[in-house]
Protein backbone atom coordinates (compact mmCIF):
# COMPACT_ATOMS: atom_id res chain seq x y z
CA UNK A 1 0.00 0.00 0.00
CA UNK A 2 1.34 3.23 -1.02
CA UNK A 3 2.29 6.29 1.63
CA UNK A 4 -0.79 8.51 0.45
CA UNK A 5 -3.00 5.15 0.83
CA UNK A 6 -2.19 4.73 4.31
CA UNK A 7 -2.78 9.04 4.81
CA UNK A 8 -5.84 7.83 3.64
CA UNK A 9 -6.99 5.02 5.00
CA UNK A 10 -5.20 5.42 9.00
CA UNK A 11 -4.97 9.14 9.66
CA UNK A 12 -7.82 11.61 10.48
CA UNK A 13 -8.82 13.93 7.55
CA UNK A 14 -7.83 17.54 9.49
CA UNK A 15 -5.39 18.50 6.87
CA UNK A 16 -5.60 19.73 3.34
CA UNK A 17 -2.41 17.65 2.38
CA UNK A 18 -0.85 18.42 -0.75
CA UNK A 19 2.22 17.39 -3.48
CA UNK A 20 4.13 14.48 -3.38
CA UNK A 21 6.00 12.03 -0.12
CA UNK A 22 9.41 14.12 0.73
CA UNK A 23 11.92 11.88 2.18
CA UNK A 24 14.51 14.36 3.05
CA UNK A 25 15.68 18.16 4.16
CA UNK A 26 18.64 20.02 4.15
CA UNK A 27 18.92 24.08 4.87
CA UNK A 28 16.25 25.60 2.49
CA UNK A 29 15.78 22.54 0.22
CA UNK A 30 13.44 19.24 0.22
CA UNK A 31 13.53 16.22 -1.55
CA UNK A 32 10.55 13.96 -2.84
CA UNK A 33 10.93 9.88 -2.70
CA UNK A 34 11.61 10.81 -6.89
CA UNK A 35 14.44 12.40 -6.01
CA UNK A 36 13.06 15.62 -6.98
CA UNK A 37 14.59 19.30 -5.16
CA UNK A 38 12.18 21.84 -3.84
CA UNK A 39 13.29 25.40 -2.21
CA UNK A 40 11.05 25.60 0.76
CA UNK A 41 10.23 29.20 1.45
CA UNK A 42 7.91 27.89 4.01
CA UNK A 43 9.84 25.47 6.09
CA UNK A 44 7.46 23.84 8.38
CA UNK A 45 5.38 26.32 8.89
CA UNK A 46 8.14 28.84 9.89
CA UNK A 47 9.50 26.64 12.30
CA UNK A 48 12.47 25.48 11.05
CA UNK A 49 14.21 29.11 11.23
CA UNK A 50 17.79 27.36 10.66
CA UNK A 51 16.59 25.32 7.26
CA UNK A 52 16.08 21.58 7.21
CA UNK A 53 18.21 19.43 9.42
CA UNK A 54 20.68 22.01 10.47
CA UNK A 55 24.33 20.24 11.49
CA UNK A 56 24.27 21.80 14.69
CA UNK A 57 20.63 20.68 15.76
CA UNK A 58 21.33 17.19 14.43
CA UNK A 59 24.56 16.55 16.73
CA UNK A 60 22.89 17.94 19.74
CA UNK A 61 19.63 15.73 19.34
CA UNK A 62 21.85 12.65 18.75
CA UNK A 63 24.29 13.67 21.62
CA UNK A 64 21.82 14.32 24.17
CA UNK A 65 19.54 11.49 23.08
CA UNK A 66 22.51 9.38 24.03
CA UNK A 67 22.83 10.77 28.04
CA UNK A 68 18.83 11.88 28.69
CA UNK A 69 15.74 12.19 26.89
CA UNK A 70 12.94 12.68 29.25
CA UNK A 71 12.25 13.18 33.31
CA UNK A 72 9.67 14.42 34.85
CA UNK A 73 9.18 18.16 36.04
CA UNK A 74 9.10 17.58 39.56
CA UNK A 75 13.08 16.68 39.11
CA UNK A 76 16.14 19.23 38.10
CA UNK A 77 17.91 18.92 35.30
CA UNK A 78 20.46 21.06 34.01
CA UNK A 79 19.27 22.23 30.13
CA UNK A 80 15.34 23.36 31.05
CA UNK A 81 17.35 25.67 33.71
CA UNK A 82 20.16 27.01 30.86
CA UNK A 83 17.48 27.60 28.37
CA UNK A 84 15.02 29.45 30.98
CA UNK A 85 18.39 31.58 31.81
CA UNK A 86 18.87 32.48 28.31
CA UNK A 87 15.60 33.39 26.86
CA UNK A 88 14.82 35.78 30.29
CA UNK A 89 18.48 37.51 29.27
CA UNK A 90 17.59 38.10 26.43
CA UNK A 91 14.32 39.64 27.36
CA UNK A 92 12.97 40.71 30.13
CA UNK A 93 16.13 40.80 32.01
CA UNK A 94 13.99 39.41 35.16
CA UNK A 95 11.56 37.01 34.24
CA UNK A 96 10.10 33.05 34.83
CA UNK A 97 9.54 30.58 32.29
CA UNK A 98 6.84 28.03 32.04
CA UNK A 99 7.81 25.06 28.81
CA UNK A 100 5.48 23.16 26.97
CA UNK A 101 5.30 21.78 23.68
CA UNK A 102 3.16 23.77 21.12
CA UNK A 103 2.44 27.19 20.47
CA UNK A 104 -1.39 26.45 21.36
CA UNK A 105 0.02 25.27 25.00
CA UNK A 106 2.13 28.09 25.14
CA UNK A 107 -0.93 30.30 25.10
CA UNK A 108 -3.00 28.49 27.25
CA UNK A 109 -0.45 28.52 29.71
CA UNK A 110 -0.93 32.47 29.36
CA UNK A 111 -4.74 32.25 29.60
CA UNK A 112 -5.04 30.29 32.32
CA UNK A 113 -1.98 33.23 34.11
CA UNK A 114 -4.22 36.23 32.85
CA UNK A 115 -7.46 34.30 34.29
CA UNK A 116 -5.63 33.85 37.84
CA UNK A 117 -4.49 37.08 37.59
CA UNK A 118 -7.77 38.71 37.17
CA UNK A 119 -9.75 36.46 39.71
CA UNK A 120 -7.20 38.31 42.54
CA UNK A 121 -9.24 41.43 41.26
CA UNK A 122 -12.61 40.28 40.01
CA UNK A 123 -11.68 41.07 36.62
CA UNK A 124 -12.16 38.18 33.93
CA UNK A 125 -12.47 39.32 30.56
CA UNK A 126 -9.77 38.99 28.15
CA UNK A 127 -9.50 41.07 24.86
CA UNK A 128 -8.41 39.43 21.73
CA UNK A 129 -8.12 40.76 17.83
CA UNK A 130 -9.54 40.31 14.16
CA UNK A 131 -8.35 38.00 12.34
CA UNK A 132 -6.60 36.53 15.05
CA UNK A 133 -4.23 33.51 15.25
CA UNK A 134 -3.62 31.60 18.65
CA UNK A 135 -3.72 27.90 18.10
CA UNK A 136 -6.47 25.70 17.69
CA UNK A 137 -7.01 24.11 21.73
CA UNK A 138 -10.36 25.36 23.41
CA UNK A 139 -8.93 28.16 25.21
CA UNK A 140 -6.80 29.62 22.16
CA UNK A 141 -9.40 28.83 19.69
CA UNK A 142 -11.78 31.13 21.81
CA UNK A 143 -9.18 34.20 21.21
CA UNK A 144 -8.65 33.22 17.41
CA UNK A 145 -11.19 35.84 16.00
CA UNK A 146 -11.78 33.68 12.84
CA UNK A 147 -15.49 32.97 12.41
CA UNK A 148 -14.29 29.91 9.94
CA UNK A 149 -12.16 28.47 13.46
CA UNK A 150 -14.82 28.93 15.77
CA UNK A 151 -17.96 28.21 14.54
CA UNK A 152 -18.18 24.21 14.67
CA UNK A 153 -17.06 24.65 18.37
CA UNK A 154 -19.43 26.87 19.85
CA UNK A 155 -19.88 27.76 22.56
CA UNK A 156 -16.33 28.32 23.58
CA UNK A 157 -14.83 29.84 26.26
CA UNK A 158 -16.98 33.19 27.93
CA UNK A 159 -15.48 37.09 28.71
CA UNK A 160 -13.81 36.97 25.62
CA UNK A 161 -14.20 40.39 23.63
CA UNK A 162 -13.13 41.37 19.99
CA UNK A 163 -11.32 44.42 18.74
CA UNK A 164 -10.11 45.85 15.68
CA UNK A 165 -5.87 44.72 15.24
CA UNK A 166 -4.55 48.57 14.83
CA UNK A 167 -7.41 50.63 15.73
CA UNK A 168 -6.85 51.99 19.81
CA UNK A 169 -10.28 53.65 19.93
CA UNK A 170 -11.91 50.51 19.06
CA UNK A 171 -9.79 48.89 21.30
CA UNK A 172 -10.66 51.34 24.36
CA UNK A 173 -14.40 50.48 23.84
CA UNK A 174 -14.21 47.43 24.26
CA UNK A 175 -12.51 47.76 27.15
CA UNK A 176 -14.33 47.56 31.06
CA UNK A 177 -13.64 46.98 34.15
CA UNK A 178 -13.72 43.42 33.97
CA UNK A 179 -10.47 43.80 31.77
CA UNK A 180 -7.68 41.79 33.02
CA UNK A 181 -6.07 41.01 29.66
CA UNK A 182 -5.35 42.03 26.19
CA UNK A 183 -3.82 38.90 23.69
CA UNK A 184 -2.65 40.10 20.79
CA UNK A 185 0.18 39.19 17.85
CA UNK A 186 2.65 42.26 16.99
CA UNK A 187 2.42 40.66 13.54
CA UNK A 188 -0.74 38.73 12.70
CA UNK A 189 0.47 35.89 10.46
CA UNK A 190 -2.27 33.96 9.49
CA UNK A 191 -4.58 36.79 9.41
CA UNK A 192 -2.68 38.17 6.46
CA UNK A 193 0.36 39.46 7.68
CA UNK A 194 -1.08 42.77 8.96
CA UNK A 195 0.60 45.25 10.50
CA UNK A 196 -0.05 47.83 13.41
CA UNK A 197 1.69 50.97 13.68
CA UNK A 198 4.51 51.43 16.75
CA UNK A 199 1.62 54.32 18.31
CA UNK A 200 -0.74 51.75 18.27
CA UNK A 201 1.80 49.60 20.35
CA UNK A 202 3.00 52.75 22.36
CA UNK A 203 -0.47 53.53 23.26
CA UNK A 204 -1.78 49.75 24.40
CA UNK A 205 1.13 49.86 26.43
CA UNK A 206 0.61 52.72 27.98
CA UNK A 207 -3.04 52.09 28.53
CA UNK A 208 -2.42 48.78 29.86
CA UNK A 209 0.01 49.93 32.69
CA UNK A 210 -2.52 52.44 33.33
CA UNK A 211 -5.40 50.23 33.89
CA UNK A 212 -3.61 47.46 35.77
CA UNK A 213 -4.78 45.05 32.31
CA UNK A 214 -1.99 42.38 31.36
CA UNK A 215 -0.49 42.68 27.84
CA UNK A 216 -0.09 39.43 26.65
CA UNK A 217 2.30 39.26 22.60
CA UNK A 218 1.74 35.78 21.03
CA UNK A 219 5.45 35.74 19.25
CA UNK A 220 4.87 32.15 18.30
CA UNK A 221 5.63 33.02 14.50
CA UNK A 222 7.63 36.36 15.06
CA UNK A 223 9.82 35.74 18.02
CA UNK A 224 13.80 34.14 17.73
CA UNK A 225 14.36 36.39 14.54
CA UNK A 226 11.68 36.55 11.96
CA UNK A 227 11.64 39.99 12.31
CA UNK A 228 15.05 40.99 12.07
CA UNK A 229 15.25 40.98 16.38
CA UNK A 230 15.21 38.73 18.60
CA UNK A 231 11.62 39.07 19.29
CA UNK A 232 9.40 41.12 17.32
CA UNK A 233 8.26 43.31 20.34
CA UNK A 234 11.73 44.91 20.11
CA UNK A 235 10.78 46.81 16.59
CA UNK A 236 8.00 48.74 18.91
CA UNK A 237 10.32 50.28 21.90
CA UNK A 238 7.95 48.16 24.99
CA UNK A 239 7.74 45.02 26.85
CA UNK A 240 4.77 43.31 27.19
CA UNK A 241 4.22 41.56 30.90
CA UNK A 242 3.95 38.00 29.02
CA UNK A 243 4.76 36.81 25.76
CA UNK A 244 4.71 33.35 24.02
CA UNK A 245 7.28 31.02 22.12
CA UNK A 246 7.14 28.55 20.02
CA UNK A 247 8.15 26.99 16.22
CA UNK A 248 11.51 28.56 15.79
CA UNK A 249 12.63 27.84 19.56
CA UNK A 250 13.33 23.85 18.53
CA UNK A 251 14.07 24.89 14.91
CA UNK A 252 11.95 21.64 14.28
CA UNK A 253 11.72 19.77 17.21
CA UNK A 254 8.53 20.88 19.57
CA UNK A 255 8.92 22.76 22.15
CA UNK A 256 7.62 26.04 23.30
CA UNK A 257 7.68 28.55 26.22
CA UNK A 258 5.58 31.29 27.83
CA UNK A 259 7.74 34.23 29.33
CA UNK A 260 6.61 36.10 32.39
CA UNK A 261 8.22 39.40 33.97
CA UNK A 262 9.29 38.86 37.34
CA UNK A 263 6.42 40.82 38.28
CA UNK A 264 3.71 38.26 37.60
CA UNK A 265 5.45 35.16 38.02
CA UNK A 266 4.11 34.42 41.31
CA UNK A 267 0.79 34.22 40.02
CA UNK A 268 0.58 30.68 38.84
CA UNK A 269 1.56 28.40 41.92
CA UNK A 270 2.37 24.59 42.18
CA UNK A 271 -0.52 22.50 40.86
CA UNK A 272 -2.19 24.84 38.76
CA UNK A 273 -0.54 23.89 35.28
CA UNK A 274 1.43 21.29 34.55
CA UNK A 275 3.14 19.98 31.52
CA UNK A 276 4.40 16.67 31.34
CA UNK A 277 6.61 16.93 28.37
CA UNK A 278 7.05 20.61 28.35
CA UNK A 279 10.56 21.55 28.66
CA UNK A 280 12.40 17.71 29.00
CA UNK A 281 16.39 17.97 28.74
CA UNK A 282 15.54 16.62 25.09
CA UNK A 283 13.98 19.68 24.04
CA UNK A 284 15.61 22.44 26.06
CA UNK A 285 19.04 21.10 24.85
CA UNK A 286 18.20 21.88 21.12
CA UNK A 287 16.59 25.48 22.36
CA UNK A 288 19.94 26.45 23.90
CA UNK A 289 21.37 25.18 20.34
CA UNK A 290 19.19 27.58 18.27
CA UNK A 291 20.03 30.38 20.54
CA UNK A 292 23.73 29.64 20.23
CA UNK A 293 23.56 28.95 16.37
CA UNK A 294 21.78 32.38 16.41
CA UNK A 295 24.78 34.44 18.09
CA UNK A 296 27.43 32.66 16.38
CA UNK A 297 26.34 32.17 12.97
CA UNK A 298 24.98 36.01 12.55
CA UNK A 299 21.42 35.15 11.59
CA UNK A 300 19.70 38.16 12.95
CA UNK A 301 22.08 40.14 10.86
CA UNK A 302 21.75 37.92 7.85
CA UNK A 303 17.75 38.11 8.04
CA UNK A 304 18.37 42.34 8.28
CA UNK A 305 21.08 42.57 5.25
CA UNK A 306 18.90 40.09 2.90
CA UNK A 307 15.58 41.98 4.24
CA UNK A 308 16.61 44.93 1.81
CA UNK A 309 17.29 42.44 -1.32
CA UNK A 310 13.52 40.64 -0.79
CA UNK A 311 11.91 44.09 -0.16
CA UNK A 312 13.92 45.41 -3.34
CA UNK A 313 12.44 42.29 -5.65
CA UNK A 314 9.11 41.95 -4.51
CA UNK A 315 8.30 45.63 -4.65
CA UNK A 316 9.71 45.47 -7.97
CA UNK A 317 6.66 42.10 -8.62
CA UNK A 318 3.99 44.50 -7.23
CA UNK A 319 4.62 47.41 -10.26
CA UNK A 320 5.72 44.26 -12.64
CA UNK A 321 1.79 42.08 -12.51
CA UNK A 322 -1.33 44.08 -12.17
CA UNK A 323 -2.36 41.11 -10.22
CA UNK A 324 -0.54 41.70 -7.26
CA UNK A 325 -3.01 44.43 -4.82
CA UNK A 326 -0.15 44.98 -1.78
CA UNK A 327 3.31 44.08 -0.79
CA UNK A 328 4.07 44.08 2.98
CA UNK A 329 6.44 42.69 5.34
CA UNK A 330 9.31 42.70 7.72
CA UNK A 331 12.43 41.05 8.00
CA UNK A 332 11.37 37.13 6.90
CA UNK A 333 7.80 37.34 7.03
CA UNK A 334 5.63 38.51 3.98
CA UNK A 335 2.58 38.76 2.50
CA UNK A 336 2.02 39.02 -1.61
CA UNK A 337 -1.50 40.03 -1.43
CA UNK A 338 -3.27 39.36 -4.71
CA UNK A 339 -6.69 40.77 -6.72
CA UNK A 340 -7.44 37.03 -7.80
CA UNK A 341 -7.97 33.51 -6.18
CA UNK A 342 -3.82 32.75 -4.47
CA UNK A 343 -4.52 29.28 -4.37
CA UNK A 344 -4.06 28.50 -8.09
CA UNK A 345 -0.90 30.02 -7.50
CA UNK A 346 0.34 28.40 -4.90
CA UNK A 347 -0.42 25.29 -6.51
CA UNK A 348 1.50 26.68 -9.50
CA UNK A 349 4.61 27.69 -7.66
CA UNK A 350 4.45 23.77 -6.42
CA UNK A 351 4.66 22.80 -9.93
CA UNK A 352 7.85 24.96 -10.31
CA UNK A 353 8.99 23.39 -6.76
CA UNK A 354 8.68 26.03 -5.12
CA UNK A 355 6.79 26.11 -1.46
CA UNK A 356 5.02 28.78 -0.19
CA UNK A 357 1.90 29.12 1.46
CA UNK A 358 -1.28 31.04 0.82
CA UNK A 359 -3.86 32.62 3.22
CA UNK A 360 -7.01 34.05 3.26
CA UNK A 361 -7.92 33.49 -0.18
CA UNK A 362 -5.89 36.17 -1.77
CA UNK A 363 -2.52 35.95 -0.11
CA UNK A 364 0.34 34.13 -0.12
CA UNK A 365 2.85 34.13 2.12
CA UNK A 366 6.44 33.61 2.54
CA UNK A 367 8.69 32.72 5.54
CA UNK A 368 11.94 31.48 4.25
CA UNK A 369 14.81 30.18 6.97
CA UNK A 370 16.41 33.11 8.59
CA UNK A 371 20.24 31.79 7.30
CA UNK A 372 19.07 31.19 3.54
CA UNK A 373 21.84 32.18 1.24
CA UNK A 374 21.59 34.82 -1.28
CA UNK A 375 21.50 32.47 -4.16
CA UNK A 376 18.97 30.05 -3.06
CA UNK A 377 16.76 33.17 -1.81
CA UNK A 378 17.04 34.33 -5.45
CA UNK A 379 16.31 31.21 -7.61
CA UNK A 380 13.37 31.36 -5.35
CA UNK A 381 12.33 34.26 -6.19
CA UNK A 382 13.18 33.75 -9.69
CA UNK A 383 10.67 30.79 -9.89
CA UNK A 384 8.23 33.24 -8.54
CA UNK A 385 8.44 35.64 -10.91
CA UNK A 386 8.01 33.20 -13.41
CA UNK A 387 4.58 31.87 -11.70
CA UNK A 388 2.87 35.31 -11.07
CA UNK A 389 3.91 36.43 -14.56
CA UNK A 390 2.01 33.06 -15.40
CA UNK A 391 -0.85 34.83 -14.22
CA UNK A 392 -0.55 38.12 -15.44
Amino acid sequence: MSIKSLYKKYLLNTYTRTGPVFVKGKGSFLWDERGRKFIDFFPGWGVNILGHCHPRIVKVLSSQAKRLIHIPNNLYHKQQAELAAEIVKNSFKKGRVFFANSGAEAVEAGLKLAKAYGRRCQKLEIICMENSFHGRTLGALSCTAQEKYQAPFRPLLPHIKVARFGDFEDFKRKVSQKTCAVILEPIQGEGGVNFASKEYFLKLRRFSTENKILLIFDEIQTGLGRTGKLFCYQNYGIEPDLFTLSKGLGAGFPISALVVKEKYSDILKPGMHASTFGGNPLACRVGLEVFRIIKKEKVLENVQEKEVFLRKKLNAFSKKFGIIKEIRGLGFIWAIELKIEAKAVFEEAFKNRLIINSTHNTILRIMPALNIETSVLNKGLDILEKVLKKFS
